[in-house]
């Protein structure tokens, strides 16, 4: 009898036993399961190998190019729980525009931050942003649609131009501002442009809008700009408003003329080698850094521009604004009608789908 008893309250104690170990794990399987909720999509790169990519600019200390860049590569680090990082190089650290592209090239540099000026040496379709005044009249959304949108014609013909040259297409940073004009004399419609001795970049393409304006452009040396300025060597210059500020034009320049000539805008690409090579996983969540990037820092571009004309203003300067009606006049002159011609042709038809683009976004 008593052996039963002692079987039985055996019996009991494992029965009991075996419940309590069969609850553990379902508390430790909940655990885990909003562990995972948590932490997002981080699991999703668990059983792939770390990856670096080095990425690189030439832009100034703390330009928009420097915040967007730094900016994508905290969401990736954050998007893949630090499977994925970018080692970012700003500032000219690894060199200028044209270094920095040619190490691009040759995977070196995986990802690089730049106007599109410097872009056109290695793909000549980039010409197109040099149809001076094409994006004017549009708002930062319209032309961030041509730019980045998914069912833009544009972009999937300039991501064609991209891929042709080894490079694969990210993003492209603007938010309708623009390369604008300082000068000495009020620059007040089209007329007071002419004999105007203004600084330029050396492209021909900018040389030749200004000369059709009636102005005479000068290519010169950037260090020597604020000088000739002073000295009345040269009348005017063109450039985005928080490069007059740090270059202070407003201490020997009278007016700020917003002639919205060129759009000012920064892409980023990456090597196509190197991007093929990632992960679809990877590659996902390095576009989704750069469309995050994007729309955060579009907000801050206008900030920017706006903060930097107040201050020119303040510091003296009278800002010039004109309507659709002078840059209609300006893109009613042959000979800008004749550059237009010519750069559609230099870049097989692009600047026609852009300009067909804009008008349909």
């Amino acid at each position: 009898m008593k052996k039963k008893t002692l079987a039985l309250l055996l019996a009991c104690m494992l029965l009991l036993t075996a419940c309590g170990s069969s609850d553990k794990p379902a508390s430790s399987g909940s655990a885990s399961a909003g562990s995972v909720a948590s932490s997002g999509a981080g699991n999703a790169y668990a059983d792939l190998d770390e990856v670096e990519l080095i990425a690189a600019d030439a832009t100034s200390k703390g330009a928009a190019g420097q915040v967007f860049n730094e900016l994508i590569a905290k969401k990736v680090d954050e998007l893949t729980g630090g499977k994925l990082t970018i080692d970012y190089h700003p500032n000219s650290e690894l060199g200028g525009d044209a270094d920095l592209l040619r190490q691009l090239q040759n995977n070196d540099i995986q990802i690089v931050l730049c106007q599109t000026a410097p872009m056109v040496s290695f793909i000549p379709k980039l010409a197109v942003f040099d149809m001076p005044m094409v994006f004017a009249k549009y708002d930062g959304d319209t032309i961030d649609k041509v730019l980045n949108g998914e069912d833009s014609d544009f972009r999937a013909q300039l991501s064609e131009a991209y891929e042709a040259a080894d490079m694969h297409l990210l993003g492209i940073l603007q938010n309708a501002t623009y390369r604008l004009t300082t000068a000495n004399r009020e620059l007040k419609d089209l007329a007071s442009f002419k004999g105007l001795q203004i600084r330029t970049m050396e492209n021909n393409n900018h040389m030749t809008f200004w000369t059709a304006i009636g102005a005479e452009p000068t290519p010169m040396a950037w260090p020597e700009v604020y000088f000739a300025l002073q000295s009345g060597a040269i009348d005017a210059q063109e450039n985005a408003a928080d490069t007059c500020v740090g270059a202070n034009f407003q201490e020997v320049q009278k007016y700020l003329c917003c002639t919205n000539h060129i759009l000012y805008a920064n892409q980023i690409c990456i090597n196509k080698e190197a991007y093929e090579k990632l992960d679809p996983a990877y590659q996902a969540a390095l576009n989704q850094a750069v469309s995050e990037a994007l729309n955060e820092m579009r907000p801050q571009l206008t900030q920017i521009d706006t903060d930097n004309k107040a201050t020119l203003e303040k510091d003296g300067m009278t800002i010039i604004q004109y309507d659709n009606s002078f840059f209609d006049e300006v893109l009613n002159l042959q000979g800008v009608k004749d550059l237009y011609a010519k750069i559609d042709k230099d870049v097989n038809g692009l600047g026609t789908t852009l300009m067909e683009s804009l008008k349909n976004a």
